[in-house]
């Protein structure tokens, strides 16, 4: 089984009186250190998988960068476990020498389910996207953004195995799913989606809708403006600053 998941054994209790003693398959979950240079930058806790894609994605989301070319490469660095085995749970990313960094004073630990909450500042956690999606024309037709939910949870492969991550999944106009990413942490899963996008060169993502399994909090909404979405669509109920 990969690191994606983990079967365990679980005591089952069934609403008949019943305790069985089963395995499940739960969602993985480890700590990712993200490296600028030979300088720590993060440390998120993520499900294994596409982790360059949420590397980059992070990057998009705090606002160091906003292209493919300002990223250079990104590699992971020595890491084994208790058995000599490949971690992959450090990554270093270099970026081109004019990037500047933001002033961040970011504590070293955030989540699966906070993707700001390491932000040590009210101020920093507000950022301004280098793309405008205020005047983007992108339309959708309203039978299909509603059916979009449910196309989302048809390609949901992880969940089917755990029942527990989350996915954020970018749709164009017509529908068509071009990139789906799942992760216990719902910011995790939007990362992945943008990261995936950068990596491929397709940012801004203009004339796209983001569809999220979970609600539109502030921080999905602004993850979405980070790559120049135009529309983010969510299962649940928005939170006020992310109305």
């Amino acid at each position: 089984m990969s690191r994606l998941t983990q079967r365990v054994r679980i005591t089952k209790l069934t609403s008949d009186g019943g305790v069985h003693r089963c395995e499940d398959v739960l969602a993985g979950e480890e700590p990712l250190e993200i490296r600028i240079g030979d300088e720590p930058f993060s440390v998120t806790m993520r499900t294994p998988g596409a982790v360059f894609d949420l590397v980059a994605g992070f990057l998009v989301s705090e606002g160091v960068i906003g292209n493919q070319d300002e990223l250079i490469s990104l590699r992971f660095c020595a890491g084994e476990d208790e058995e000599g085995r490949q971690t992959f749970n450090v990554v270093k990313a270099q970026l081109r020498p004019d990037v500047v960094l933001p002033d961040l004073h970011r504590h070293v630990y955030t989540t699966s389910s906070c993707g700001i909450c390491g932000t040590a500042s009210i101020d920093a956690v507000r950022k301004s996207s280098r793309f405008a999606t205020a005047t983007d024309s992108f339309q959708i037709d309203l039978e299909l953004l509603l059916a979009l939910p449910d196309r989302l949870r048809e390609k949901q492969q992880l969940f089917d195995k755990t029942g527990g991550v989350h996915a954020a999944g970018l749709f164009d106009a017509p529908g068509e799913l071009l990139c789906l990413r799942e992760d216990v942490g719902r910011h995790n899963a939007g990362d992945k989606v943008v990261g995936w996008a950068l990596r491929e060169g397709l940012l801004p993502l203009r004339q796209t809708v983001l569809q999220v399994s979970g609600r539109a909090s502030f921080e999905l909404v602004q993850k979405a403006a980070m790559a120049g979405i135009p529309m983010l669509a969510a299962v649940s109920a928005p939170s006020v600053l992310g109305r």
